[in-house]
């Protein structure tokens, strides 16, 4: 994979290193966005909320995945996830909930699957990658392991 000018930087708050190198960067929308020289913007955002998230500059799409819960529709989520594990590799993909914790580490387990992280070990690989408390509750964890079936 050839890293281009419109991806992360590795340093940058919150991003999580793919094996495939594809770097993501995971979020809480109630914190600013990181400051100082790696404060881009993202150029596509999935937002997991279960209400419909605040206008951004950037491009985004919303899945509706209400706090401590699963995602509404499991399907859209597969095909979610799987169009940011696509982008990643070209574009500052960003995928964020309210906290940055729960939903957000549990996308980002379910893209790390996709990425060839065996499924029973995505949520340790998040929370040694992204953040130690990802992923919060058990049905999230279980979602990850029965994820993309």
């Amino acid at each position: 994979m050839t890293a281009t000018t419109d991806t992360w930087s590795p340093q940058t708050p919150g991003v999580l290193r793919l094996p495939s190198g594809r770097l993501i960067r995971g979020r809480g929308l109630r914190h600013p966005l990181p400051e100082g020289p790696e404060a881009q913007a993202p150029t596509h955002a999935l937002y997991l909320l279960g209400k419909q998230p605040p206008l951004t500059p950037w491009p985004q799409t919303w899945l509706p995945w209400p706090d401590f819960r699963l995602p509404r529709d499991r399907d859209q989520a597969r095909a979610l996830l799987t169009e940011m594990w696509e982008r990643a590799p070209g574009e500052r993909v960003e995928v964020a909930c309210a906290g940055g914790r729960g939903r957000t580490g549990t996308a980002l387990a379910c893209i790390a699957v996709l990425d060839g992280v065996p499924a029973e070990e995505a949520v340790a690989y998040v929370r040694e990658n992204y953040d130690p408390r990802a992923v919060e509750t058990p049905w999230q964890r279980r979602y990850v392991q029965r994820f993309p079936g």
